[in-house]
């Protein structure tokens, strides 16, 4: 992954006030910290940290900051977004580091249909996203596993997951993310037995129903 580039400049003054002020000359304010760095107070432009979350990396794309006449390394921690207008209001950045790993979350998928659900099964996908361990740089833009061999109670754990070179995902071992479950299989089944059963179980038209012996 290469870095994306992004201007900054260096903010004196915080709260609302000065916010406001910020955003009608077009910028969000927004803070860098991380370890071994004094928090640094920013001025963004709004339209150049949307384009750069917009590429297939979204928050984990690693971003280098042109501010103060140097440059920094640092990932998006959390940004503060308009509930109605989704605009930017505010970023955290913090600082990262090429030889430094990090934890993060990125997105987990399946591809294929399953043999399991092919036979009636249902496919439980337990996250929408995995943490993973890994140097910046690396972290990949998606975690996706191929569903397609998985029959009836079978599952994928952590350990089968095939993941780029360097990363981890932080969960042990044997959790399961991803089973073929044979409930929904079971419902299917009781539902077409149900009909036949009450068929079976109602007199056939012009047969008169049978009368107790006294």
């Amino acid at each position: 992954m290469e870095p994306q580039t992004l201007q900054a400049e260096v903010r004196e003054t915080r709260g609302k006030g000065p916010a406001r002020q910020l955003r009608a000359r077009g910028l969000i304010p927004g803070i860098f910290y991380g370890p071994g760095k004094e928090p640094l107070m920013l001025a963004l432009k709004p339209s150049d940290l949307q384009r750069t979350l917009m590429g297939v990396y979204g928050r984990n794309q690693v971003i280098e900051i042109e501010v103060g006449g140097r440059k920094e390394l640092a990932l998006v921690r959390d940004l503060e977004v308009h509930p109605l207008s989704r605009d930017i209001l505010h970023v955290d950045l913090y600082s990262v580091a090429r030889d430094r790993t990090v934890l993060t979350k990125v997105p987990f998928e399946t591809e294929g249909r399953s043999a399991g659900v092919v036979k009636g099964g249902f496919l439980r996908k337990m996250y929408r996203d995995l943490p993973v361990r890994a140097f910046p740089q690396n972290v990949p833009a998606k975690i996706v596993v191929d569903v397609s061999p998985l029959e009836i109670n079978e599952g994928v754990t952590v350990k089968d997951l095939k993941l780029p070179a360097g990363v981890e995902v932080a969960y042990p071992a044997e959790r399961r993310v991803i089973f073929i479950d044979a409930k929904e299989r079971k419902r299917q089944e009781e539902e077409e037995v149900a009909p036949a059963a009450a068929a079976a179980a109602t007199p056939a038209a012009g047969t008169p129903a049978a009368t107790p012996s006294t």
